[in-house]
């Protein structure tokens, strides 16, 4: 099943559409800053909450 359709993305899914490396994506999870769910041992990324939340980056670029 292909990543775009899913509601949830790994954390794996959701440095791959960032860009940005592993350790990076862990450390915003951990200090707030890119919203996620923790299911059992897996933390999964909303999909929405992650769009909402390059939404705001772009915005405190410009």
């Amino acid at each position: 099943m292909k990543s775009e359709l899913l509601a949830v993305l790994t954390v794996r899914e959701a440095a791959q559409l960032l860009r940005l490396s592993l350790p990076s994506v862990y450390t915003g999870i951990s200090n707030g800053e890119i919203p996620s769910i923790r299911v059992g041992r897996r933390i999964l990324v909303p999909r929405i909450a992650l769009e909402a939340f390059l939404a705001r980056a772009g915005e405190r670029e410009r």
